[in-house]
Formats: C-alpha cells, structure tokens, sequence
C-alpha cells in the first residue's frame, strides 16, 4: 500500500492532537490532586465492634461535632475538612490494620484514635512511617510516652500514671487496707493496675486475666480468697461478667467496695444486674465533666447517645488537629505535628475553633484550652496537664458526676 506525502501529513496531525489532548489531560488530573489534597482529610479509628463498642459512640460524635464546626467557621485555610469513618475493632480482630491502609489510600493527614492502647499499638508504626499523626482520645497506656513514634504520635487522655495516682490513692482514702487490682491482661489494664498499687498505701493483690475468657470464675475466686476490703476491676466489656460472677460467689459491689476505671465505667453495661447493686461502685475517668451544652451539642450529632466518655477528649482532637494546620499553612501530616505542641500552650488563651483561627489569621500564638480541660501538650505529645474525674453508680445502677471531687493537676512521669 502507498501512502502519499498528504496522508502521512493528516496522521502526523492527528497523533500530534491525541498527544497534546493527553498531555492536557494528565496536566488536569495533577491540578485536581493537588486542589484535593489541599483540603484537610481526618480519618477515624474508633470502636464500631468488639469489646470497647460502647465507647465508640460519643467519640465518633466528638469527632462529627468538631468537623460540623471547623466547617461552619469557614473550614482550614479556606476549605472544608472531611471526617473519613473507620472501625478499630479490638486486639482480637485486624479490623485496626484494614482500616488504617484505608485511611493512608485515602490521603488523610491525621488519624483519630485507637480508643484502646492495645490496639493503637497494632497501627502505630504504619501509621508513623506513612508521616500521619496519630492522635488517641483515650489511650492512657504509660508506654506510649516514650515510643519512637518520630514525633507523630498524640494523645488528649492523660498517661495511666496519673489515673492510677488517683485511683490508688481514691481507696485508700475511703478506707480500704486491703485491695485486690483485678485487670486485663494487655498495655493497658497491666499499666494502670501497676500505678493504682504503687499509689496504694495499704495491702495490694493482683490478678490478672484473659478478656476473651470463657468464664472468670478462678479469677474470682482468687480475688476471694485474698479476703479484700476494695476490689478494682481494670478491663471492658467482659466486666459485666465478671460482676456477675462476683456476686455469685458473694463478693459482689454490696458485699465488697468495688471500684471500676475509665475502660469499663457505662450507663448500659450493668442493666442485667440485680437492681442497686452498684449503688455506691466508685470510677474514675479522665477529662472534665461533658457539661449540660457539651452534651446537647453532641445530641445534637447523635440522639441515642446515653454516654459521653471521651466525646470532649474526640472533639478536642481534631480542634487540634485543625489548629495546628492552620498555623502551620498547610494540611500534611509533617506540618501538623511540627505545630501541635504550640498550639496546645504558651499563647493567648482561646477556647473555640473560629476564636483560634481569627487570632491565628492576626499573627498570634495561641493557646488552645478544650472542651476537656486544658491541654499542655509535652513535646512528646502527651498531655502535662490533665483533669481526672470521680464518678458514682446510684439505686438505677447509672453514674453520676461528683464534681467536688474532680482533680485537676500535672500529669506524674513514667518509668
């Protein structure tokens, strides 16, 4: 076949349009990359499933709650934030592992949670090497405070070290002299059953169990036998079972001061339980009291809630999150942890995200007190400031707050 000097000259023409229209083409596709990743993505790792299920609730609304009004005050530099929903599970599931490849496919710049240390310590180096801030609402494991996590690791609940402080010293000071510490056999529970005891100025015993036990009957009955005064339960779901147990083999809440922690204290948890018997079963739990507008906000989110642990400690993590990009002028990982720590103290005192940003937008340095408390971000991204709350179960087996006895104060250095 012969091709005249006219038809190579029409084909020439051609490939050089498709060319240049692909060429075109790709140049769009990279504009539209970078306008989105401009914008600030926040990915969830929260309980939807497993053993801290119930947790997962008013942190997710703490989370929504904060991005519905970065929004409203005109979003970060410029740009609404996205909220990316994700499940954590619990240790016994890679639910955590799924969730976080998600998350880094999606391009966030920041990850809130795990809710339990056992899990976040699945994902905490992935999500380090991605250069993703890791940022915990509710991790209080002591062997977070030192982690070679390059600096992108946070956390708005305090170490253990000053949730035991309390907890130890709270029994002694309502008499007992000789307490069993009953707790999960993970970072967690082994962490805080470590410094409840060393803050116990009397009699210590402790026990420790498998969560995902068929039954606890021996654990109890060592605890029995140890003929207590106090018994604390450090754990999650699986106490409900465990106070069941306890009061079959006679050392129940109405037999024995029982003290519960901020893993398993629930307004729902212990509705099967014989009527009042948790009356006067004492908790603690970090964070200030989630007041009557807190809460409205977050029912405002979510109207079945009927717990508000950790929800101002989620909504205070991404006020974070998000102040710290706008100081720093753009929204990438690396950024966002080179400006937390400043953020969280140092500056002019601000309480709100819009009154931040404008103090930002007039050249000055902040200083962020949330809605759980004031937060002082060591430079190892745990907080050096922290309140610990009493709470108490009434007639109903629900908790109250007991404000007067709330402390707030800096947070003890680990080992």
């Amino acid at each position: 076949m012969v091709i005249t000097e006219g038809e190579k000259m029409q084909k020439f023409h051609k490939a050089t349009i498709v060319v240049a229209a692909a060429i075109a083409s790709l140049v769009l596709a990279g504009c539209s990359s970078d306008s989105s990743s401009s914008s600030l993505k926040i990915g969830s790792l929260l309980p939807e499933t497993g053993s801290l299920a119930f947790l997962g609730p008013p942190e997710f609304a703490g989370v929504d709650l904060a991005v519905a009004e970065i929004n409203e005050a005109g979003g970060v530099l410029g740009a609404d934030i996205e909220h990316i929903r994700g499940d954590s599970g619990d240790t016994s599931s890679d639910i955590a592992q799924q969730t976080t490849d998600s998350h880094i496919s999606a391009g966030v710049s920041a990850i809130v949670g795990a809710a339990s240390s056992g899990v976040s310590f699945t994902v905490i180096d992935k999500i380090a090497s991605a250069g993703i801030v890791h940022f915990s609402p509710a991790n209080t494991s002591p062997d977070f405070t030192n982690y070679a996590d390059d600096g992108y690791y946070f956390r708005t609940a305090p170490s253990d070290t000053f949730q035991g402080a309390v907890l130890g010293q709270l029994m002694a000071k309502e008499g007992a002299k000789n307490v069993v510490v009953l707790n999960l056999d993970d970072a967690y529970g082994n962490g805080l059953a470590k410094y409840a005891m060393a803050a116990f100025s009397g009699t210590s015993t402790n026990i420790v169990y498998n969560p995902t036990a068929a039954e606890f009957s021996a654990d109890v009955a060592k605890a029995k036998a140890a003929k207590p005064d106090a018994i604390a339960l450090i754990g999650f779901d699986e106490t409900a079972k465990i106070l069941t147990e306890m009061i079959k083999q006679g050392v129940g809440p109405n037999k024995v001061k029982t003290y519960l922690v901020d893993g398993n204290l629930s307004s729902g948890a212990y509705a099967d339980l014989p009527a009042g018997i948790m009356t006067g079963v004492k908790a603690t739990l970090p964070g200030v009291f989630a007041d009557d507008s807190l809460q409205e906000r977050l029912l405002g989110v979510d109207p079945d809630l009927t717990d508000f642990s950790y929800a101002a400690e989620s909504y205070d993590a991404v006020i974070l999150i998000a102040l710290a990009a706008e100081q720093g002028g753009a929204t990438d990982g690396e950024t966002i942890r080179d400006n937390l720590v400043s953020v969280s103290k140092g500056g002019t005192k601000c309480t709100t995200f819009a009154e931040c940003k404008d103090l930002i937008a007039d050249g000055v340095n902040i200083d962020y007190d949330g809605v759980s408390g004031p937060v002082e971000f060591a430079n190892n991204g745990d907080p050096s400031v922290a309140t610990m709350g009493i709470y108490e179960y009434t007639a109903n087996n629900n908790y109250v707050a007991l404000p007067a006895q709330f402390i707030t104060g800096d947070v003890p250095a680990g080992e």
